[in-house]
């Protein structure tokens, strides 16, 4: 894991940072529909799937790699692994394990059915210990769909990394959709770049299957 700070020199996003960091902090979330009619016709896993195909897109571009470090100062990681949600029926809560990314899906597939296998059904808050620095989280809520979704954090506005929540999938004129919100800080992130992450993710989603 190797973390960049910004070269304020030379950081086109400089003006941007300031503005919505200090001056007028801002975070914001939009909620997509996203296509997985490849994915179900596959027969593949939907969680681990929609994680490596999330984890690819967020690795491709700097905007979704960003995060603080000890000292406050703004840069990025080389590469971020998804930390997600695991709910047990039992106790009606949920845990937090997390894969490392790996850009072959079968490879990060085999390490999720390892860590389920092994943390799935850990109990408490953190199943999987030592939870590295650079993550980004994403959970499911797959009881029901949704068309709007927010996150209220008290702390949000010092959070860089985006924040992934999918819902229930569901049938539309043959087409399956799964329902994602994503939230994202406006000082790293910008509706361009929001649309391009989604835009990219569901080309992926459309060529599921292919890089088995």
């Amino acid at each position: 894991m190797i973390f960049t700070r910004i070269d304020w020199e030379t950081w086109p996003r400089k003006e941007y940072f300031e503005h919505y960091f200090t001056q007028v902090p801002c975070t914001y979330s939009a909620v997509f529909k996203l296509d997985i009619t490849q994915i179900r016709k596959n027969g593949q896993k939907l969680y681990p799937s929609m994680l490596f195909y999330l984890s690819t897109v967020v690795n491709r571009h700097q905007e979704f790699r960003m995060a603080l470090d000890e000292s406050g100062e703004p840069g990025f990681y080389d590469v971020v692994h998804p930390c997600y949600t695991v709910f047990h029926k039992d106790t009606e809560t949920f845990s937090n394990l997390w894969t490392a990314y790996t850009p072959s899906y079968v490879d990060f597939c085999a390490s999720w059915e390892k860590d389920m296998a092994e943390y799935g059904n850990t109990s408490g808050i953190i199943a999987r210990p030592d939870t590295p620095v650079n993550t980004f989280p994403v959970s499911m809520v797959p009881w029901a769909s949704f068309e709007g979704f927010n996150l209220n954090l008290q702390n949000g506005y010092d959070y860089l990394p985006p924040i992934f929540t999918m819902g229930r999938f569901y049938e539309d004129h043959g087409r399956i959709l799964l329902p994602l919100a994503v939230q994202v800080h406006h000082a790293v992130c910008d509706g361009f770049h929001l649309c391009r992450l989604v835009n990219e993710l569901q080309e992926l989603l459309d060529g599921a299957g292919e890089e088995k």
